[in-house]
């Protein structure tokens, strides 16, 4: 009985250990929750080996803008969603993300998120508020939001400004869509600014939302429910 408490002890020791070896990417690979608890300097994300694992993209650059609004109450909805404003992707989503950052930034702009990962919870909620599989996913099927695959994004310019897109996030019109052509040609050259650069970087656009965009092969991700502490 002595030995066989041990080996238990033992088992439950190791796992702690191979949950947070890597304790810089800030998230257990027990729990169900995830830390917002920021690092004291920015981490590589090369260095996370499993790609599905879910990483706070703020604890890997500092060139996104946030504009998190299912963490206020300035969006469809009309009411706060979100515990706060963090941005957590699939370590897989935010490679790619940051790449195609990358990109905007030589050209004089970067990203601004809107939305990133979701709750399967948050979903429901969602899904209570406004129950129209029109303006929010069903959460028995979720979204690539709840897959942390999915991102709702902008442009900002040098100066911070937002590029003219046409439409606010989350309108929901046919103005939003990338097949709609009656906007001025500014309008449509940052549309299509934005999905080149996007899709050259394994991002899938969503034809009724200029905003919206997956990352390849993420539908065949689990849909998750990992909440997040808001930091102190």
């Amino acid at each position: 009985m002595r030995f066989k408490m041990k080996r238990i002890i033992y088992i439950l020791f190791l796992s702690f250990l191979i949950c947070f070896s890597s304790s810089l990417t800030l998230v257990s690979c027990k729990s169900s929750h995830l830390s917002a608890k920021k690092s004291p300097i920015l981490l590589d994300i090369t260095k996370e080996i499993d790609s599905n694992t879910f990483v706070n993209i703020r604890n890997y650059s500092n060139d996104f803008v946030y504009d998190m609004k299912y963490a206020t109450a300035d969006n469809f909805l009309k009411e706060k969603v979100y515990p706060c404003d963090e941005c957590f992707l699939r370590v897989k989503t935010v490679k790619a993300l940051l790449e195609a950052n990358k990109s905007f930034l030589t050209k004089g702009f970067r990203i601004k998120l809107y939305d990133c990962y979701r709750p399967k919870s948050i979903q429901k909620k969602m899904w209570k508020i406004v129950p129209d599989a029109n303006f929010v996913a069903n959460p028995k099927k979720g979204s690539i939001h709840n897959r942390g695959g999915a991102v709702d994004i902008s442009l900002v310019d040098s100066l911070g400004v937002e590029v003219n897109m046409g439409t606010k996030f989350d309108f929901f019109g046919e103005e939003a869509s990338h097949n709609y052509q009656n906007l001025s040609q500014e309008i449509l050259d940052n549309r299509k600014f934005l999905k080149e650069i996007m899709l050259q970087h394994n991002f899938k656009s969503f034809d009724s939302e200029w905003w919206h965009y997956n990352l390849n092969g993420s539908n065949k991700d689990k849909v998750s429910n990992q909440k997040w502490n808001c930091a102190d």
